[in-house]
């Protein structure tokens, strides 16, 4: 399993923004090799946190070829004042199962025991 997490400080958003940030999450849902996704946010810091978990690197790479995605990296100094992507491989995950579902466990090492 992969994740792309997109971190971002905010600036002003508007309609354009988030009709655009729909279309995003509408596009990576459609994608097959998608699993989940989630989002934080420090109100403190003024940053959000987007974290997308795919199945394999070329689920995330036609998210990332998407037109909607394209459009929207263009356009990202209009809304964002400053962002980081990162991509990462997750190895496994673990708990104590209170938050079970939480993210995407296929195929990962999970609590000691094979995840299904």
């Amino acid at each position: 399993m992969y994740s792309s997490t997109f971190i971002f400080a905010t600036k002003q958003f508007d309609d354009a923004f988030h009709r655009l940030d729909e279309a995003i999450a509408t596009a990576a849902r459609s994608i097959d090799g998608y699993l989940g996704e989630e989002s934080w946010e420090d109100m403190s810091k003024g940053l959000v946190s987007n974290v997308y978990y795919w199945q394999s690197l070329e689920a995330l790479q036609a998210l990332m070829q998407h037109p909607a995605h394209l459009k929207a990296k263009a356009a990202q100094a209009q809304w964002l004042n400053g962002y980081q992507v990162v991509i990462a491989q997750v190895l496994r995950t673990y708990g104590d199962d209170k938050l079970a579902g939480l993210l995407p466990t296929a195929g990962l090492f999970v609590q000691g025991t094979a995840a299904h």
